[in-house]
């Protein structure tokens, strides 16, 4: 493990290209830092948060489209990734400027062709110009990523069982594959074969579940993590990068593996 960052009350990360972008916690700024050298590079500011009831929490990179889009509880922008700054800003959602979502955001993921906006009971999703496709749900939801198959895998808590898991869905909102029983799953991460990484912070672990969740292995280890919790997850697949944001000490930990068994 190497840590190529860290920050104060770090929030959230991800990588875009060769910059490694951090959302912190009370701030309209994004801290950035080369993903080669680790180098500190100048901070993207962004003014249109300060009008915001939020400072941003949530930020995901599309390689497609070399955007970044970063979310507070409220709404969406679309930021880029240019090397000067935030000189590219777009409120993308909710479309009218007037308008808020009537739930809060609590998580954000993209794929090369849509974005995934989760709230507390539904998932909504939109494509690269912000038309809404369609909206599932799924109660307890936290967190959400789309396979390349096109369907969804969900972190919830099951009310009826009493336990977290994770399970696929499909767009009408129908579960199957469930996992087994999990602690609290802040963040999930997964491949082009359908395997899932997992952010384990009770147990200071990295779970690596296959495509029919049933099995599961610790791919990073509580030694690994020095004992500390993994909140956030960004899994770069063509370099084997797993970028680890620790919240609590407010820095992002670095491993190269491999989800091929």
């Amino acid at each position: 493990m190497w840590r190529c960052c860290s920050v104060v009350d770090l929030k959230d990360v991800t990588q875009l290209d060769n910059v490694v972008y951090i959302i912190r916690a009370k701030s309209s700024k994004i801290s950035r830092f080369d993903a080669t050298t680790h180098r500190r590079l100048p901070d993207m500011v962004i003014e249109d948060f300060s009008e915001s009831c939020d400072r941003p929490r949530y930020i995901a990179a599309c390689q497609c489209t070399s955007r970044l889009y970063v979310a507070d509880r409220n709404y969406v922008w679309r930021v880029s990734s240019g090397q000067s700054g935030g000189t590219c800003i777009q409120r993308w959602l909710p479309k009218s400027s007037s308008a808020s979502f009537s739930s809060f955001i609590s998580a954000l993921s993209v794929t090369a062709s849509r974005l995934l906006v989760t709230f507390t009971s539904h998932l909504r999703q939109f494509d690269v110009r912000g038309v809404e496709l369609r909206r599932v749900y799924v109660s307890g939801i936290t967190h959400a990523v789309e396979l390349p198959t096109g369907l969804l895998i969900v972190s919830h808590y099951n009310s009826e069982k009493k336990h977290h898991q994770v399970s696929k869905v499909n767009t009408a909102g129908q579960l199957f594959n469930s996992s087994p029983a999990l602690d609290s799953i802040p963040h999930m991460a997964v491949d082009s074969k359908g395997n899932v990484l997992v952010a384990y912070p009770d147990n200071h672990q990295i779970l690596l579940l296959d495509p029919r969740l049933r099995q599961w292995r610790a791919i990073i280890a509580e030694n690994q993590l020095n004992y500390e919790q993994p909140m956030r997850l960004c899994y770069i697949e063509q370099s084997g990068q797993l970028l680890v944001g620790l919240e609590n000490r407010g820095s992002v930990a670095v491993f190269n593996v491999c989800t091929d068994k």
